[in-house]
């Protein structure tokens, strides 16, 4: 029981950390870790998450029946059960509401352009995935496609979902996404973007596994024409991942966000 009661104060920690930091209001956003193969701890409906105690919180199995607790379950559990269920490495998951990278879903643009070594090494990108209705099967079928490889996934006028292989991780990679669509919004108010080219990319990508807890397979350069972060492997993606960043930077701003 002493792991399951850490991860209880961890999420209570994270959850008031959240809140502190403006990344969710009210009762938005949820978390959940991972107990063992069958059960996952999970923050209740309908609490601020900035309130929390650690008896707040429900056990479910990977069906969604609640097992323990005393509050109802999040009505979002769906995604999290889907993201477990697809990612056997996945013990932590964090889904928020922060201010500019929801601006950034909420204007139909992923954050997929190179622009920071440490987010290129970490994320890759962070893809968005079509709209869909909170607390319904239909958002768990908008994020398979980009689960496997992503773990971090902005969800198109709703709010980003990150996940890792703890709590802590998940946390962090949730900063990482709002500090980066900070940075995005930066170069885009400037009027240009200097995108880190292909060949500086790929030596970034192989430098991945020096990383103490970075395991991301997320593709990069984006290479999908329809803006929504999955790559291509079709001889124009390649021909687009061998652009020079001089020709990216004639573009307009505007246009290299929405690529």
């Amino acid at each position: 029981m002493s792991g399951e009661h850490q991860l209880r104060r961890e999420i209570v920690t994270i959850g008031r950390a959240l809140h502190e930091r403006g990344f969710i209001a009210a009762c938005d956003g949820n978390l959940s870790a991972r107990l063992d193969r069958d059960r996952i701890l999970v923050t209740p409906s309908g609490m601020s998450k900035g309130a929390m105690r650690a008896s707040d919180l429900v056990i479910v199995n990977m069906e969604g029946r609640k097992t323990r607790g005393r509050r109802e379950v999040s009505s979002e559990i769906g995604m999290h059960l889907l993201i477990y269920r697809m990612r056997p490495d996945v013990r932590g998951i964090v889904h928020a509401h922060p201010r500019t990278a929801t601006g950034f879903a909420a204007a139909g643009l992923p954050l997929n352009q190179p622009l920071v070594c440490e987010v290129v090494i970490g994320l890759g990108q962070i893809p968005l995935a079509p709209y869909g209705t909170p607390g319904t099967p239909e958002l768990a079928k908008t994020l398979e496609p980009l689960v496997p490889q992503y773990d971090a996934i902005l969800m198109a006028n709703h709010g980003v979902v990150t996940y890792g292989a703890d709590l802590q991780s998940a946390y962090m990679k949730m900063e990482t996404v709002e500090h980066f669509a900070q940075i995005a919004l930066v170069t885009h108010v400037l009027g240009q973007q200097k995108l880190i080219d292909s060949a500086d990319l790929e030596k970034l990508v192989a430098a991945r596994s020096k990383y103490l807890g970075v395991n991301s397979a997320a593709p990069m350069p984006v290479c999908s024409p329809n803006g929504n972060g999955a790559a291509s492997n079709t001889s124009e993606g390649r021909r687009r991942k061998q652009r020079s960043s001089a020709d990216l930077r004639d573009s307009e701003p505007v246009s290299q966000l929405e690529n």
